[in-house]
Protein backbone atom coordinates (compact mmCIF):
# COMPACT_ATOMS: atom_id res chain seq x y z
CA UNK A 1 0.00 0.00 0.00
CA UNK A 2 2.92 2.35 0.72
CA UNK A 3 4.12 1.97 -2.88
CA UNK A 4 0.66 2.71 -4.29
CA UNK A 5 0.33 5.80 -2.10
CA UNK A 6 3.78 7.07 -3.15
CA UNK A 7 3.00 6.39 -6.83
CA UNK A 8 -0.32 8.27 -6.64
CA UNK A 9 1.18 11.24 -4.79
CA UNK A 10 3.89 11.51 -7.45
CA UNK A 11 1.21 11.42 -10.14
CA UNK A 12 -1.35 13.82 -8.67
CA UNK A 13 0.38 17.21 -8.72
CA UNK A 14 -2.83 19.15 -9.46
CA UNK A 15 -5.82 18.61 -7.16
CA UNK A 16 -6.26 15.31 -5.31
CA UNK A 17 -8.58 12.97 -3.42
CA UNK A 18 -8.88 10.70 -0.38
CA UNK A 19 -7.93 7.07 -0.99
CA UNK A 20 -9.58 4.56 1.33
CA UNK A 21 -7.70 1.27 1.07
CA UNK A 22 -9.21 -2.20 1.46
CA UNK A 23 -8.29 -2.09 5.18
CA UNK A 24 -10.50 1.03 5.53
CA UNK A 25 -7.48 3.27 6.18
CA UNK A 26 -7.67 6.76 4.63
CA UNK A 27 -4.75 8.29 2.70
CA UNK A 28 -4.46 11.85 1.41
CA UNK A 29 -3.47 11.90 -2.27
CA UNK A 30 -2.30 15.23 -3.70
CA UNK A 31 -3.97 18.44 -2.52
CA UNK A 32 -7.74 18.13 -2.97
CA UNK A 33 -9.52 21.33 -4.06
CA UNK A 34 -13.08 20.09 -3.56
CA UNK A 35 -14.58 20.22 -0.05
CA UNK A 36 -15.41 17.57 0.96
CA UNK A 37 -12.80 15.82 -1.20
CA UNK A 38 -13.67 12.98 -3.54
CA UNK A 39 -13.15 9.57 -1.93
CA UNK A 40 -11.98 6.51 -3.82
CA UNK A 41 -12.72 3.40 -1.77
CA UNK A 42 -10.97 0.12 -2.66
CA UNK A 43 -12.86 -2.98 -1.54
CA UNK A 44 -10.38 -5.57 -2.83
CA UNK A 45 -6.85 -5.88 -1.41
CA UNK A 46 -5.47 -7.06 -4.75
CA UNK A 47 -6.06 -3.51 -6.07
CA UNK A 48 -3.25 -2.30 -3.79
CA UNK A 49 -0.76 -3.75 -6.29
CA UNK A 50 -2.90 -4.00 -9.44
CA UNK A 51 -3.39 -0.23 -9.57
CA UNK A 52 0.36 0.20 -9.20
CA UNK A 53 1.17 -2.21 -12.04
CA UNK A 54 -1.47 -1.46 -14.68
CA UNK A 55 -4.09 1.12 -13.63
CA UNK A 56 -5.15 1.59 -17.27
CA UNK A 57 -6.77 -1.86 -17.16
CA UNK A 58 -7.44 -2.61 -13.51
CA UNK A 59 -9.13 0.63 -12.47
CA UNK A 60 -11.76 0.25 -15.18
CA UNK A 61 -12.28 -3.38 -14.20
CA UNK A 62 -12.57 -2.46 -10.51
CA UNK A 63 -15.13 0.27 -11.18
CA UNK A 64 -17.11 -2.06 -13.45
CA UNK A 65 -17.12 -4.87 -10.87
CA UNK A 66 -17.93 -2.54 -7.98
CA UNK A 67 -14.66 -3.15 -6.12
CA UNK A 68 -13.71 0.54 -6.55
CA UNK A 69 -16.36 2.96 -5.28
CA UNK A 70 -16.38 6.75 -5.60
CA UNK A 71 -18.00 8.94 -2.94
CA UNK A 72 -18.44 12.74 -2.66
CA UNK A 73 -18.47 13.00 -6.43
CA UNK A 74 -19.04 11.13 -9.66
CA UNK A 75 -16.84 8.95 -11.83
CA UNK A 76 -16.52 11.91 -14.20
CA UNK A 77 -15.29 14.12 -11.34
CA UNK A 78 -12.62 11.59 -10.44
CA UNK A 79 -11.51 10.97 -14.02
CA UNK A 80 -11.32 14.72 -14.62
CA UNK A 81 -8.80 15.03 -11.79
CA UNK A 82 -6.89 11.94 -12.96
CA UNK A 83 -6.65 12.98 -16.61
CA UNK A 84 -5.68 16.56 -15.71
CA UNK A 85 -2.66 15.05 -13.98
CA UNK A 86 -1.84 12.26 -16.43
CA UNK A 87 -2.59 14.24 -19.61
CA UNK A 88 -0.65 12.64 -22.48
CA UNK A 89 1.83 10.75 -20.31
CA UNK A 90 1.95 7.18 -19.02
CA UNK A 91 0.42 6.45 -15.65
CA UNK A 92 3.54 4.56 -14.54
CA UNK A 93 6.72 2.96 -15.85
CA UNK A 94 5.26 -0.45 -15.00
CA UNK A 95 2.18 0.36 -17.07
CA UNK A 96 4.26 1.60 -20.01
CA UNK A 97 6.25 -1.63 -20.17
CA UNK A 98 3.21 -3.90 -19.76
CA UNK A 99 1.18 -1.97 -22.35
CA UNK A 100 4.10 -2.25 -24.77
CA UNK A 101 4.27 -6.02 -24.25
CA UNK A 102 0.49 -6.30 -24.64
CA UNK A 103 0.67 -4.19 -27.79
CA UNK A 104 3.37 -6.42 -29.29
CA UNK A 105 1.33 -9.52 -28.44
CA UNK A 106 -1.82 -8.06 -30.02
CA UNK A 107 0.08 -6.97 -33.12
CA UNK A 108 1.62 -10.41 -33.62
CA UNK A 109 -1.50 -12.47 -32.85
CA UNK A 110 -4.50 -10.40 -34.01
CA UNK A 111 -5.43 -9.83 -37.63
CA UNK A 112 -8.52 -7.86 -38.69
CA UNK A 113 -9.31 -9.97 -41.74
CA UNK A 114 -12.87 -9.81 -43.07
CA UNK A 115 -14.30 -12.47 -40.74
CA UNK A 116 -12.58 -11.05 -37.65
CA UNK A 117 -13.62 -7.50 -38.57
CA UNK A 118 -17.24 -8.61 -38.75
CA UNK A 119 -17.09 -10.26 -35.30
CA UNK A 120 -15.51 -7.11 -33.84
CA UNK A 121 -18.34 -5.02 -35.27
CA UNK A 122 -20.99 -7.38 -33.93
CA UNK A 123 -19.37 -7.24 -30.45
CA UNK A 124 -20.13 -3.54 -30.14
CA UNK A 125 -22.71 -2.40 -32.67
CA UNK A 126 -25.16 -5.29 -32.53
CA UNK A 127 -25.63 -5.25 -28.74
CA UNK A 128 -29.11 -3.67 -28.79
CA UNK A 129 -30.56 -0.92 -30.95
CA UNK A 130 -32.71 0.15 -27.98
CA UNK A 131 -29.52 0.87 -26.03
CA UNK A 132 -28.22 3.29 -28.67
CA UNK A 133 -31.59 5.01 -28.91
CA UNK A 134 -31.24 5.97 -25.24
CA UNK A 135 -28.26 8.26 -25.77
CA UNK A 136 -27.63 8.97 -29.47
CA UNK A 137 -29.40 11.68 -31.45
CA UNK A 138 -32.58 10.74 -33.26
CA UNK A 139 -30.62 9.82 -36.40
CA UNK A 140 -28.35 7.40 -34.53
CA UNK A 141 -25.08 9.07 -35.42
CA UNK A 142 -22.38 7.30 -33.45
CA UNK A 143 -19.38 9.46 -34.31
CA UNK A 144 -17.89 12.81 -33.35
CA UNK A 145 -20.24 15.76 -33.79
CA UNK A 146 -19.16 19.27 -34.85
CA UNK A 147 -19.87 21.93 -32.21
CA UNK A 148 -19.82 25.54 -33.36
CA UNK A 149 -20.15 26.25 -29.66
CA UNK A 150 -19.99 23.71 -26.84
CA UNK A 151 -23.55 24.38 -25.65
CA UNK A 152 -25.21 23.33 -28.90
CA UNK A 153 -27.55 20.35 -28.72
CA UNK A 154 -26.22 17.01 -29.91
CA UNK A 155 -28.84 17.03 -32.68
CA UNK A 156 -27.61 20.36 -34.06
CA UNK A 157 -23.94 19.42 -33.68
CA UNK A 158 -24.46 16.16 -35.57
CA UNK A 159 -26.27 18.05 -38.33
CA UNK A 160 -23.29 20.45 -38.42
CA UNK A 161 -20.96 17.46 -38.82
CA UNK A 162 -22.87 16.05 -41.79
CA UNK A 163 -23.06 19.43 -43.51
CA UNK A 164 -19.33 20.01 -42.94
CA UNK A 165 -18.44 16.65 -44.51
CA UNK A 166 -20.85 17.08 -47.41
CA UNK A 167 -19.33 20.47 -48.25
CA UNK A 168 -15.84 18.95 -48.22
CA UNK A 169 -17.02 16.28 -50.69
CA UNK A 170 -17.96 19.10 -53.11
CA UNK A 171 -20.84 17.09 -54.57
CA UNK A 172 -22.31 17.58 -58.04
CA UNK A 173 -25.47 15.98 -59.51
CA UNK A 174 -25.27 12.37 -60.72
CA UNK A 175 -22.01 11.49 -58.95
CA UNK A 176 -21.52 8.00 -57.50
CA UNK A 177 -20.72 8.06 -53.78
CA UNK A 178 -19.44 5.24 -51.55
CA UNK A 179 -19.88 5.37 -47.76
CA UNK A 180 -17.48 2.87 -46.11
CA UNK A 181 -18.82 1.87 -42.71
CA UNK A 182 -22.21 3.50 -43.22
CA UNK A 183 -23.55 2.74 -39.73
CA UNK A 184 -27.27 3.32 -39.47
CA UNK A 185 -27.25 5.01 -42.87
CA UNK A 186 -27.79 8.61 -41.77
CA UNK A 187 -24.92 10.23 -43.71
CA UNK A 188 -25.62 8.25 -46.89
CA UNK A 189 -29.29 9.27 -46.74
CA UNK A 190 -28.41 12.91 -46.01
CA UNK A 191 -26.05 12.98 -49.01
CA UNK A 192 -28.90 11.69 -51.18
CA UNK A 193 -31.33 14.27 -49.77
CA UNK A 194 -28.93 17.18 -50.37
CA UNK A 195 -27.77 16.11 -53.82
CA UNK A 196 -28.80 14.14 -56.88
CA UNK A 197 -26.07 11.60 -56.25
CA UNK A 198 -26.27 7.82 -56.26
CA UNK A 199 -25.03 6.45 -52.92
CA UNK A 200 -23.86 3.02 -51.77
CA UNK A 201 -23.41 2.43 -48.04
CA UNK A 202 -21.55 -0.67 -46.85
CA UNK A 203 -21.51 -2.09 -43.32
CA UNK A 204 -20.59 -5.28 -41.45
CA UNK A 205 -23.51 -4.99 -39.01
CA UNK A 206 -26.68 -6.84 -39.93
CA UNK A 207 -28.71 -4.73 -37.51
CA UNK A 208 -27.43 -1.53 -39.07
CA UNK A 209 -28.07 -2.84 -42.58
CA UNK A 210 -31.68 -3.71 -41.78
CA UNK A 211 -32.27 -0.33 -40.14
CA UNK A 212 -30.64 1.60 -43.03
CA UNK A 213 -32.70 -0.16 -45.69
CA UNK A 214 -35.88 0.50 -43.70
CA UNK A 215 -35.05 4.23 -43.40
CA UNK A 216 -34.28 4.51 -47.11
CA UNK A 217 -37.69 3.05 -47.87
CA UNK A 218 -39.42 5.36 -45.37
CA UNK A 219 -37.77 8.39 -46.99
CA UNK A 220 -38.56 7.09 -50.50
CA UNK A 221 -34.85 7.11 -51.34
CA UNK A 222 -34.38 3.41 -52.12
CA UNK A 223 -33.88 4.15 -55.82
CA UNK A 224 -31.09 6.60 -55.00
CA UNK A 225 -29.44 4.89 -52.00
CA UNK A 226 -28.59 1.24 -51.52
CA UNK A 227 -26.95 -0.56 -48.63
CA UNK A 228 -24.95 -3.79 -48.63
CA UNK A 229 -23.47 -6.11 -46.00
CA UNK A 230 -19.95 -6.34 -47.36
CA UNK A 231 -16.34 -5.79 -46.29
CA UNK A 232 -14.68 -2.93 -48.16
CA UNK A 233 -11.96 -5.33 -49.35
CA UNK A 234 -14.56 -7.37 -51.23
CA UNK A 235 -15.97 -4.46 -53.23
CA UNK A 236 -14.97 -3.83 -56.84
CA UNK A 237 -16.63 -0.68 -58.16
CA UNK A 238 -15.59 2.84 -59.17
CA UNK A 239 -16.90 5.99 -57.49
CA UNK A 240 -16.59 9.75 -57.82
CA UNK A 241 -16.63 10.28 -54.07
CA UNK A 242 -15.69 8.09 -51.10
CA UNK A 243 -16.59 8.98 -47.52
CA UNK A 244 -15.78 7.06 -44.35
CA UNK A 245 -16.72 8.28 -40.87
CA UNK A 246 -15.57 6.50 -37.72
CA UNK A 247 -14.57 3.30 -39.49
CA UNK A 248 -10.78 3.57 -39.86
CA UNK A 249 -10.39 3.07 -36.08
CA UNK A 250 -11.51 -0.54 -36.60
CA UNK A 251 -9.18 -1.31 -39.52
CA UNK A 252 -6.09 -2.14 -37.44
CA UNK A 253 -2.63 -0.79 -38.18
CA UNK A 254 -1.56 -3.86 -40.16
CA UNK A 255 -4.21 -2.97 -42.73
CA UNK A 256 -3.76 0.79 -43.29
CA UNK A 257 -2.02 0.06 -46.58
CA UNK A 258 -4.86 -2.19 -47.73
CA UNK A 259 -7.44 0.37 -46.64
CA UNK A 260 -5.96 3.36 -48.48
CA UNK A 261 -5.11 1.23 -51.51
CA UNK A 262 -8.80 0.30 -51.60
CA UNK A 263 -9.85 3.95 -51.37
CA UNK A 264 -7.48 4.73 -54.23
CA UNK A 265 -8.88 1.81 -56.25
CA UNK A 266 -12.47 2.95 -55.67
CA UNK A 267 -11.83 6.55 -56.76
CA UNK A 268 -12.08 7.73 -60.35
CA UNK A 269 -9.12 9.82 -61.48
CA UNK A 270 -10.83 13.11 -60.58
CA UNK A 271 -12.50 11.68 -57.45
CA UNK A 272 -12.39 12.96 -53.87
CA UNK A 273 -12.43 11.07 -50.57
CA UNK A 274 -13.19 12.34 -47.06
CA UNK A 275 -11.88 10.14 -44.23
CA UNK A 276 -12.99 11.04 -40.69
CA UNK A 277 -11.24 9.08 -37.93
CA UNK A 278 -10.21 9.25 -34.29
CA UNK A 279 -6.48 9.71 -34.02
CA UNK A 280 -3.69 10.49 -31.59
CA UNK A 281 -1.55 13.64 -31.48
CA UNK A 282 1.31 11.56 -30.07
CA UNK A 283 3.83 9.27 -31.69
CA UNK A 284 2.51 5.71 -32.24
CA UNK A 285 1.64 3.95 -29.00
CA UNK A 286 -0.28 0.92 -27.87
CA UNK A 287 -4.08 0.87 -27.51
CA UNK A 288 -5.76 1.39 -24.15
CA UNK A 289 -5.99 -2.12 -22.62
CA UNK A 290 -9.42 -1.67 -20.98
CA UNK A 291 -11.05 -0.25 -24.13
CA UNK A 292 -9.52 -3.02 -26.25
CA UNK A 293 -10.69 -5.75 -23.88
CA UNK A 294 -14.24 -4.59 -23.14
CA UNK A 295 -15.43 -2.08 -25.75
CA UNK A 296 -13.63 -2.14 -29.11
CA UNK A 297 -11.72 -5.39 -29.71
CA UNK A 298 -9.38 -4.91 -32.65
CA UNK A 299 -9.68 -1.12 -32.45
CA UNK A 300 -6.72 1.24 -32.69
CA UNK A 301 -6.46 5.02 -32.91
CA UNK A 302 -3.56 5.92 -35.19
CA UNK A 303 -1.01 8.70 -35.06
CA UNK A 304 -0.72 11.02 -38.03
CA UNK A 305 2.66 9.55 -38.95
CA UNK A 306 1.16 6.06 -39.28
CA UNK A 307 -1.56 7.24 -41.66
CA UNK A 308 0.45 9.63 -43.81
CA UNK A 309 2.88 6.91 -44.92
CA UNK A 310 0.07 4.63 -46.07
CA UNK A 311 -1.70 7.49 -47.85
CA UNK A 312 1.46 8.43 -49.72
CA UNK A 313 2.15 4.83 -50.76
CA UNK A 314 -1.39 4.49 -52.16
CA UNK A 315 -0.75 7.37 -54.60
CA UNK A 316 -3.33 9.56 -52.90
CA UNK A 317 -2.78 13.26 -52.21
CA UNK A 318 -3.71 14.86 -48.90
CA UNK A 319 -5.59 17.74 -50.51
CA UNK A 320 -6.71 19.12 -47.15
CA UNK A 321 -6.68 18.09 -43.51
CA UNK A 322 -8.46 19.31 -40.38
CA UNK A 323 -7.94 18.33 -36.75
CA UNK A 324 -11.12 18.47 -34.68
CA UNK A 325 -9.99 19.13 -31.11
CA UNK A 326 -12.31 18.67 -28.10
CA UNK A 327 -15.39 18.20 -30.35
CA UNK A 328 -15.52 14.52 -29.38
CA UNK A 329 -15.27 15.43 -25.69
CA UNK A 330 -18.43 17.53 -26.05
CA UNK A 331 -20.08 14.70 -28.02
CA UNK A 332 -19.26 12.12 -25.34
CA UNK A 333 -20.41 14.44 -22.57
CA UNK A 334 -23.83 14.65 -24.23
CA UNK A 335 -23.99 10.87 -24.76
CA UNK A 336 -22.87 10.16 -21.20
CA UNK A 337 -25.40 12.53 -19.62
CA UNK A 338 -28.22 11.00 -21.66
CA UNK A 339 -27.05 7.48 -20.79
CA UNK A 340 -26.86 8.24 -17.05
CA UNK A 341 -30.30 9.85 -17.19
CA UNK A 342 -31.77 6.63 -18.60
CA UNK A 343 -30.29 4.29 -15.99
CA UNK A 344 -33.58 2.52 -15.23
CA UNK A 345 -34.18 1.84 -18.94
CA UNK A 346 -30.62 0.45 -19.26
CA UNK A 347 -31.14 -1.82 -16.25
CA UNK A 348 -34.27 -3.26 -17.84
CA UNK A 349 -32.04 -4.50 -20.69
CA UNK A 350 -28.77 -5.19 -18.84
CA UNK A 351 -27.39 -5.39 -15.30
CA UNK A 352 -25.57 -2.98 -12.96
CA UNK A 353 -22.19 -4.25 -14.13
CA UNK A 354 -22.99 -3.38 -17.76
CA UNK A 355 -24.23 0.05 -16.69
CA UNK A 356 -20.99 0.82 -14.81
CA UNK A 357 -18.90 -0.53 -17.70
CA UNK A 358 -20.57 1.81 -20.19
CA UNK A 359 -20.45 4.74 -17.78
CA UNK A 360 -16.69 4.16 -17.51
CA UNK A 361 -16.38 3.89 -21.31
CA UNK A 362 -18.25 7.14 -22.01
CA UNK A 363 -16.74 9.17 -19.15
CA UNK A 364 -13.22 7.84 -19.73
CA UNK A 365 -13.30 8.65 -23.43
CA UNK A 366 -14.76 12.09 -22.71
CA UNK A 367 -11.75 12.90 -20.54
CA UNK A 368 -9.28 11.35 -23.00
CA UNK A 369 -10.48 13.80 -25.65
CA UNK A 370 -10.49 16.70 -23.16
CA UNK A 371 -7.11 16.18 -21.49
CA UNK A 372 -5.33 13.35 -23.31
CA UNK A 373 -3.97 12.66 -26.78
CA UNK A 374 -7.22 11.86 -28.62
CA UNK A 375 -8.51 14.04 -31.50
CA UNK A 376 -10.34 13.53 -34.78
CA UNK A 377 -8.58 13.77 -38.14
CA UNK A 378 -10.49 14.69 -41.30
CA UNK A 379 -8.48 13.89 -44.43
CA UNK A 380 -9.59 15.13 -47.82
CA UNK A 381 -7.86 12.89 -50.37
CA UNK A 382 -7.62 12.98 -54.15
CA UNK A 383 -5.53 11.65 -57.03
CA UNK A 384 -5.13 14.95 -58.83
CA UNK A 385 -4.13 18.38 -57.51
CA UNK A 386 -7.13 20.09 -59.11
CA UNK A 387 -9.87 17.66 -58.05
CA UNK A 388 -11.05 20.20 -55.46
CA UNK A 389 -11.17 24.03 -55.58
CA UNK A 390 -7.94 25.81 -54.74
CA UNK A 391 -9.35 27.64 -51.68
CA UNK A 392 -11.65 26.61 -48.84
CA UNK A 393 -14.37 29.10 -49.81
CA UNK A 394 -16.65 26.28 -50.98
CA UNK A 395 -16.52 24.72 -47.49
CA UNK A 396 -17.10 27.86 -45.44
Amino acid sequence: MKRLKKFLNNLFKEDGFILVDANKIEHLIGAPIKNPPIKLKLLDKSLHYKLLILPDLYFGEAYTDGSAVIENGSLTDFLEIAMKNIRRGNTSNYAAVIKKLMGIFNYVTKFNFAKKSKSNVVHHYDISEKLYDLFLDKNRQYSCAYFKNENESIELAQKNKMNHIIKKLNLKPNLKVLDIGSGWGTLALEIAKQSQCEVLGITLSENQLEYSMKKAKELNLQNQVRFELVDYRQLNEKFDRVVSVGMLEHVGKKFYGSYFNAVSKFLNDDGVALIHTIGSVMTPRDPHPWISKYIFPGGYTPSLSELSKSIEKSNLIIADMEVLRVHYSHTLRNWKNRFLGKKQEVLKMFDERFFRMWEFYLAGCEMAFKWGDQVVFQFQLSKELLSTPNTRDYIY
